[in-house]
């Protein structure tokens, strides 16, 4: 499915700082409970995973 330029250039507008103010968010992380270290693994992943989804969904106009 092809979406507007505009349209996707807000999805990745929006994903990228949802993972800057995540990342400006984290305090220091407790590196003995693994419990935290998961959480922020996994976290980040999907935050990634958003990124990379609006960057490979096409935009109107571009070739398929």
């Amino acid at each position: 499915m092809t979406h507007p330029t505009v349209v996707r250039e807000a999805a990745r507008v929006v994903a990228i700082e949802a993972a800057r103010t995540y990342v400006a968010n984290i305090r220091p992380i407790d590196l003995t409970n693994p419990n935290v270290l998961v959480g922020h693994l996994m976290a980040a992943e999907t935050l990634l995973m958003d990124i990379v989804a609006a960057h490979d969904e096409p935009t109107e106009g571009a070739a398929a």
